[in-house]
């Protein structure tokens, strides 16, 4: 439903690319700068392959994307997401409940590799190019 009331009126959004300018004072910079570090990705390459393997439109994806990650609450956990946090938090429980410093080691380099692999899209933008 939209915002005015009617249900069969669907929302229309454009994906634009924003890469500022703002101000060195701006109380919302940082987030602006995160905006602008995705305005080069274009995410309809993950959707449209999302959307072909299951067979569900686009659309419908991209509804669901914006619905699940607009209802998260806090924009750590909205950056990262509710299912990597319960993961990254997981290895630091399973360490510190074996209650020795080998674990805990065996946790840092799991927790390493789990961050490598997503910082891997920031350094390499061109992996969600069409």
């Amino acid at each position: 439903m939209t915002a005015d009331g009617d249900p069969n009126d669907e929302p229309v959004v454009h994906l634009t690319r924003y890469v500022g300018p703002w101000p060195d004072d701006d109380k919302d910079g940082n987030f602006k700068a995160d905006v602008a570090l995705y305005a080069r990705t274009n995410p309809m390459r993950t959707i449209r392959n999302l959307a072909s393997a299951i067979d569900v439109p686009e659309g419908a994806i991209v509804r669901y994307v914006l619905a699940k990650w607009a209802s998260e609450g806090a924009s750590g956990l909205l950056e990262l997401g509710p299912t990597m946090t319960r993961r990254l938090h997981a290895v630091c429980t399973e360490a510190e409940a074996a209650a020795n410093d080998d674990a805990r080691l065996a946790a840092y380099h799991q927790l390493r590799q789990m961050l490598s692999w997503l910082h891997h899209p920031l350094e390499h933008p061109d992996v969600y190019d069409t």
